[in-house]
C-alpha cells in the first residue's frame, strides 16, 4: 500500500483561499487514483475531489465545483487540492486517499484502503 501524508491545512477567514498537499510514498503512485475526503464533527466522511490515474479525469462533490481544483504530479508523488473563495461549512479535516488502478467515478470512502492522517482546515466567518 502507499503511504500517504497530507500538509497545508491552516486557519482562514471566509473568502480566502488554501492549497493542501498529499504526498504519497512508492514507485506506483501513478497507478493510483487519489481522492480528497473531509469529516467536520459529528458528521461522516464525504468525498469532496478525485482524480483518476489515467487520464486524468477530476471528479467534484457538489457543494465545492467550481471552487476547489484537485492536481495530481506524478513526478513529485504528490496530489493537491487548491481551495479558493472558502466557506465556513468547509470547516473539517481533510484527507486524501488512494486506490489502485480505479477509474471511475464515484469515489466512496470505503473503496479506498490507504489514507493520510488529515489536515485541519478551519474556515472563519
Amino acid at each position: 500500500q502507499v503511504q500517504l501524508v497530507e500538509s497545508g491545512g491552516g486557519l482562514v477567514q471566509a473568502g480566502g483561499s488554501l492549497r493542501l498537499s498529499c504526498a504519497a510514498s512508492g514507485r506506483t503512485f501513478s497507478s493510483y487514483a487519489m481522492g480528497w475526503f473531509r469529516q467536520a464533527p459529528w458528521k461522516e466522511r464525504e468525498f469532496v475531489a478525485g482524480i483518476t490515474w489515467s487520464g486524468p479525469k477530476t471528479y467534484y462533490a457538489d457543494s465545492v465545483k467550481g471552487r476547489f481544483t484537485i492536481s495530481r504530479d506524478n513526478a513529485k508523488n504528490t496530489v493537491y487540492l487548491a481551495m479558493n473563495s472558502l466557506k465556513p461549512e468547509d470547516t473539517a479535516v481533510y484527507y486524501c486517499a488512494a486506490r489502485l488502478y480505479y477509474l471511475g467515478s464515484t469515489y466512496h470512502p470505503e473503496d479506498f484502503r490507504s489514507w493520510g492522517q488529515g489536515t485541519q482546515v478551519t474556515v472563519s466567518s
